[in-house]
């Protein structure tokens, strides 16, 4: 019984996650994650808000 609550927990964590990358997407979001108007390469291919140098 705890192995399937375990697996129903992990599929809804993981239904989130895909459904909030899937939202970012639509909405043009090129770093999913980076703060609202931090992130240096907006409206670049590239995102580096996560890494540090």
């Amino acid at each position: 019984m705890t192995d399937i609550i375990i697996v129903l927990v992990l599929l809804v964590v993981i239904g989130l996650a895909a459904g909030y990358v899937i939202k970012a997407k639509k909405s043009g979001s090129k770093c999913i994650g980076c703060p609202e108007g931090s992130c240096p390469h907006r409206g670049t291919s590239q995102c580096s808000c996560g890494s540090r140098r």
